[in-house]
């Protein structure tokens, strides 16, 4: 009696179903109808990966405070290209705090030919259409910010010809550290020597023919690298038209910590006003 009442019970669960199933005689199989089937499984698992990539995103989220670090240096990045040769240039930092940074220490002077290779070329055009475009588009600082750890390296590809002709212009490369305080860094004609109440370069050995500051700024930058950024002068390319043309370039730095699920970083954006003119020394 008590197997009988068992199995009765066993089937009464298994007949128990909250929704009532297909009768088989209903269900037929075909081609068509799996091939629907193949169609809205893969749309639910592409659908599935989409929303898991969009959790993983990276959502910009800015908070604004004070900068306190006044005691720490802040670091320059620079790669410039001047249309002088090595011997004739020099470059030196000079703040307000009546500090000189002497360029020996983090930059270094190469010999270098100032018009681009073909492929240079395109890298140059592409980035200064990207600058471009984030002058119109400001949200697009987001994207790059958010792409960087993914980015390649966004500096000069070397030259893929092999050029025979001799080096016309300097590179000069590398990075210093400046205290957080403004001040001017200088590329001029001439190497520059300290002084008590300054600083100065000995342009008088130069020949003024030789005046040529025709100059391509590929990359510029405060803080820490971060690839993939794009900075405001990266790209940028003057050409000057007479001996004596000055340019200048000023900035304004805001301290910007960067940090996502895959990077950290303490860099620096920074905001560029430029004038040109011709000095008359007459």
């Amino acid at each position: 009696m008590r197997r009988l009442n068992r199995k009765k019970t066993l089937s009464l669960v298994k007949e128990l179903d909250a929704f009532p199933k297909v009768p088989e005689s209903y269900v037929e199989t075909s081609a068509s109808g799996g091939t629907v089937s193949l169609i809205a499984f893969t749309t639910m698992a592409l659908l599935t990966i989409m929303e898991f990539s969009v959790y993983q995103d990276t959502w910009m989220k800015y908070e604004y405070e004070v900068d306190k670090d006044f005691s720490s240096k802040l670091r320059i990045n620079i790669d410039i290209t001047v249309a002088m040769k090595c011997q004739y240039v020099g470059a030196d930092v000079l703040d307000l705090a009546e500090t000189m940074v002497a360029s020996a220490d983090g930059l270094v002077y190469e010999p270098a030919i100032f018009d681009l290779s073909p492929q240079q070329k395109e890298w140059q055009r592409m980035l200064q259409l990207i600058q471009s475009r984030l002058q119109e588009e400001h949200s697009l600082q987001d994207v790059i910010f958010k792409s960087a750890f993914k980015s390649a390296s966004t500096a000069l590809p070397p030259r893929e010809d092999d050029s025979s002709q001799p080096p016309d212009a300097c590179r000069i490369r590398g990075h210093l550290y400046v205290n957080k305080v403004a001040g001017n860094f200088h590329i001029t004609v001439g190497k520059a020597i300290p002084h008590p109440r300054g600083h100065a370069h000995l342009a008088a050995l130069v020949n003024h023919d030789s005046y040529n500051f025709s100059h391509r700024i590929d990359h510029l930058s405060f803080g820490e690298l971060v690839p993939g950024i794009i900075n405001p002068l990266d790209g940028t390319e003057k050409i000057a038209v007479d001996h004596n043309q000055m340019f200048q370039y000023f900035i304004t730095v805001v301290p910007t910590k960067l940090h996502t699920y895959k990077i950290s970083a303490d860099t620096h954006q920074f905001s560029v006003t430029e004038r040109e003119r011709v000095i008359n020394h007459a």
